[in-house]
């Protein structure tokens, strides 16, 4: 059983048996597009087989793939609808396009959904460890965000550093405090992948989460996926004049691209990341580059 048997209806799971490509590695993301076969990611290049071009996907197929996600019925993920996306079990994500419904200029539904994308997530255990030497400052962590565009792998980094720091693989072993506002980090069994030391707060929004985690749980060091709102960055700053080291991920893919956007660049400029990391595309692998908070290698 694969973390996609939690999302997909049987006939699409049984296509997906029938034409993985094991030559192209892991699948990453699977991608549901009406009108047309489906198609699929490995290695950052999206795909399809033969097995899968002699059906094209319906309305109703990508209903399905809602409804098995939603347990039965779209209505239980109707707020996660109003973000343009849906965490299903076990950190499975689902990005929906297509029609939105908008009253006073907030989504509130789908009327047509025409594009699913579905992002496995999964440990890669050991892909972190190499750059803990990197990220530490005096002998301790320094805070640091991870940055790439989107579908890198940044939560799959955050991932792993976060059961290195937890497990002491490669540093003294500290308490980690996880807002994951998603489900993405650590919902069901993906928990136990970020080691003995780790607290996971599910489905709180994370300027929320990362504030009751300090109060709650005394963490040493602090963890949050995409940094993507104001309340975030108060929440990020007021963490940091508590003592505790900081993990993050945004998404960018330089340092001049980061300082042209108003919330990165407040972000920056207050120093709280020491180290930052750079995930970029070449030659066929991701590459991971460590920088000082100032982007200087």
């Amino acid at each position: 059983m694969t973390a996609f048997d939690h999302v997909l209806p049987r006939f699409l799971r049984e296509e997906v048996a029938q034409g993985g490509d094991k030559a192209r590695g892991p699948l990453e993301e699977l991608r549901l597009r009406e009108g047309f076969p489906l198609r699929a990611v490995s290695g950052g290049e999206e795909w399809t087989c033969p097995a899968w071009q002699a059906r094209t996907l319906t309305q109703e197929d990508l209903h399905r793939v809602l409804e098995t996600a939603g347990q039965g019925s779209v209505h239980t993920i109707l707020d996660q609808l109003r973000r343009g996306y849906v965490t299903a079990a076990g950190g499975v994500r689902i990005g929906v396009c297509g029609e939105g419904a908008v009253q006073d200029g907030q989504l509130q539904s789908f009327r047509r959904v025409t594009s699913l994308a579905i992002r496995l997530p999964r440990a890669v255990p050991g892909v972190a460890r190499p750059l803990i030497p990197q990220l530490l400052e005096g002998g301790r962590l320094a805070s640091t965000l991870i940055l790439s565009p989107p579908g890198l792998g940044k939560t799959t980094l955050l991932r792993d550093l976060i059961r290195c720091i937890s497990s002491g693989d490669g540093l003294p072993p500290l308490r980690v405090g996880v807002a994951d506002e998603r489900g993405e980090l650590g919902a069901g069994n993906l928990r136990y992948d970020l080691g003995p030391r780790t607290d996971v707060l599910e489905n709180c929004p994370k300027a929320l989460g990362m504030m009751m985690l300090l109060r709650a749980m005394s963490p040493q060091v602090l963890a949050a996926d995409e940094i993507t709102d104001p309340a975030d960055l108060l929440a990020i700053t007021q963490a940091a004049g508590c003592g505790v080291t900081l993990l993050a991920t945004a998404h960018g893919s330089g340092w001049e691209e980061l300082c042209l956007r108003p919330l990165y660049r407040d972000l920056l400029a207050q120093g709280i990341f020491r180290r930052l990391v750079w995930i970029q595309w070449k030659g066929g692998k991701r590459i991971y580059q460590v920088t000082d908070g100032e982007g200087k290698p």
